[in-house]
């Protein structure tokens, strides 16, 4: 399992295009991916459920991946952090 700590780094945080984005990058890989914050804790695959989190600008998540491709798993989904979802 793959534990890293992520933070919201857009403005606008994670609203409807940057859940999709995290949904869609999740959805490509065949491991469990999970968000968490605080005592929230969801599938990064539910678009739902990682909008529901309501996460804002300079909030910390916990994102764990488990399963045969967690290496590029995480790496893709911290990516998606580090470029502000592009909209910086």
């Amino acid at each position: 399992m793959i534990e890293k700590i992520l933070t919201v780094r857009n403005r606008a945080g994670i609203h409807a295009r940057p859940a999709a984005l995290i949904a869609q990058t999740a959805n490509k890989f065949a491991s469990e991916i999970i968000m968490e914050k605080g005592t929230t804790t969801v599938n990064a695959k539910s678009i739902m459920g990682v909008i529901t989190m309501a996460a804002g600008y300079n909030t910390t998540l916990t994102l764990k991946v488990e399963g045969s491709d967690e290496k590029d798993a995480s790496e893709a989904i911290e990516k998606l952090f580090e470029s502000k979802f592009e909209e910086d």
